[in-house]
């Protein structure tokens, strides 16, 4: 039988995002779950055939709240919302990130609260389970109402409408339905708003950026270790009694990281009695960079872990407190803040990583290797541009940290004046994040390079992931391209062979 998640709008958590995302894992609804819905959703028809005003069930939407839809118009407006709303433009979502929009959209659903019927959740479950990904423009966004624009075009395709991707190729919503077998839906009361409302799209997009940015945080301590070991630099400052008298935890880890990568290195015994006492802020402040790195991603998962099992659209219906509030759950400002933070303190791994890369290419820095690692100077220009490559990276980093939270462009005719732009922030730091995965694939291409010229091996585990990456990327012996060499150096860590490796030899925290 094959792994299924049950979702329940209360406990899903962000390693089940990322196996429906990435591992294509499928999802069911739990049976309490069903429950809730179904009790909301008679609840909401009650509403209906009593002819109660209420904001988007019976009345207009933004500035339109205030016009009454007469009960034979309502399905019309529902699906008039849908398809009036699917402004996006620019690239489609990457598939991963499709899913695991949709996985959220879906779970806040379940919740209970929407008064969306369960056959129409459960076609949405259906689409996911099929591999059915509607196309998602990027841009559009301004986190206000949610993601209004990107999730009309996902539920565009519920209603055999828009674009979407099945099994490689690009179609139709239609036609993607049609072949799934699945039948598209007509929209009843509430449900145009209860799927196009709430902040899924730039909450999916964080979290995918967030598990990414955890592990290159470990990655980030790995290259540095392999750099400092390269430069002949010292452990001392790593010591625990340093960190012990500043005790944050991020900090306290990485140390931890970077004592235990270059404990038992004979290149280290070498130098002990050299007459350097300090090594520069790139390697001696690693822990203090990177684990502040780590301590604000920490209150980024706390965040992201509230905000996918919330209840995010508008109105929010109560059944038992017969209640039904229009409120702001739809406003994306814990989000966008998040966004924003995993923005620039991701950043900052590239940033002290291309230090301790120009440590290793100058030759007034690196201790005795020859300038750009060239193997033969002059003749061959080694990693010289390859550094270049890493500081571009490092300023396109920079402009995408400005926080797309501080901005707000009033919409909806001043009825949407406050606005949270976290759907920006959430993109910019998927993008920040692909820069120092290369910044990294740098560093570590030229600090495994530097150790050749050493006369003593390196640690246990740093020689494991050199013998490991020499399968992939030979010595630099002269100039050739190595454009190849950074690539597959991008993918021996996105991969995470790298730190497979490591994991054979010690838990890093």
């Amino acid at each position: 039988m094959k792994k299924q998640i049950e979702i329940d709008g209360n406990s899903l958590s962000l390693q089940q995002l990322e196996e429906v995302a990435l591992n294509k894992t499928e999802v069911s609804i739990s049976q309490p779950a069903q429950q809730s819905i179904n009790k909301c959703r008679d609840y909401v028809e009650k509403l209906v055939n009593d002819q109660k005003v209420v904001y988007g069930l019976t009345t207009g939407f933004g500035k339109f709240a205030t016009v009454t839809i007469p009960n034979d118009k309502i399905e019309e407006l529902q699906e008039n919302l849908i398809l009036s709303h699917a402004t996006g433009l620019g690239k489609s979502y990457s598939i991963a990130e499709t899913r695991a929009v949709t996985l959220l959209r879906c779970n806040v659903l379940a919740k209970g609260n929407s008064g969306i019927r369960l056959s129409t959740l459960q076609t949405l479950v259906d689409m996911l389970n099929a591999g059915i990904h509607p196309c998602i423009p990027e841009q559009g966004s301004v986190g206000a109402s949610g993601d209004l624009a990107p999730l009309s075009h996902l539920a565009l395709v519920l209603l055999g409408e828009g674009y979407a991707e099945y099994k490689g190729e690009i179609m139709t919503g239609k036609e993607a339905m049609d072949r799934a077998g699945i039948k598209p839906v007509r929209l009843a009361a509430k449900e145009g708003l209860a799927l196009n409302n709430g902040t899924q799209v730039m909450t999916a997009v964080a979290a995918l950026t967030l598990n990414k940015a955890l592990k290159l945080c470990k990655v980030a301590d790995i290259c540095a270790a392999i750099s400092v070991d390269a430069l002949l630099g010292t452990p001392k400052a790593y010591h625990p009694l340093v960190h012990s008298v500043r005790p944050h935890q991020g900090q306290i880890n990485a140390a931890k990281n970077l004592t235990n990568l270059l404990s038992n290195s004979p290149l280290r015994e070498s130098h002990l009695n050299c007459d350097s006492v300090q090594d520069p802020y790139s390697l001696r402040c690693t822990p203090q960079v990177h684990g502040a790195v780590r301590d604000s991603l920490a209150h980024v998962k706390r965040v992201l872990e509230v905000e996918i099992n919330s209840a995010t659209d508008n109105p929010l219906i109560f059944p038992d407190a017969d209640e039904v509030i229009s409120g702001g759950n739809f406003h994306g400002e814990p989000i966008a803040f998040v966004a924003d933070m995993l923005s620039y303190t991701t950043a900052e791994l590239g940033s002290i990583s291309e230090r301790r890369i120009e440590q290793i290419c100058n030759p007034a820095l690196n201790r005795g290797l020859n300038a750009f690692l060239a193997p033969r100077p002059g003749l061959d220009s080694g990693y010289m541009i390859a550094q270049v490559t890493a500081a571009s990276l490092v300023s396109e980093n920079k402009t995408k940290s400005f926080p797309a939270s501080v901005d707000s462009v009033p919409t909806s005719a001043n009825q949407e004046d406050h606005v949270s732009m976290g759907t920006i922030g959430a993109n910019k730091s998927r993008d920040i994040i692909e820069n120092v995965n290369s910044i990294l694939a740098i560093e570590l291409l030229m600090a495994l390079q530097a150790l050749e010229s050493r006369e003593h091996p390196s640690s246990p585990v740093i020689e494991a992931i050199r013998k490991e990456f020499r399968k992939e990327v030979p010595v630099l012996d002269k100039d050739r391209n190595i454009n190849p060499d950074m690539l597959k150096a991008k993918e021996f860590i996105a991969s995470d062979r790298i730190l497979e490796i490591a994991k054979e030899f010690l838990d890093l925290e």
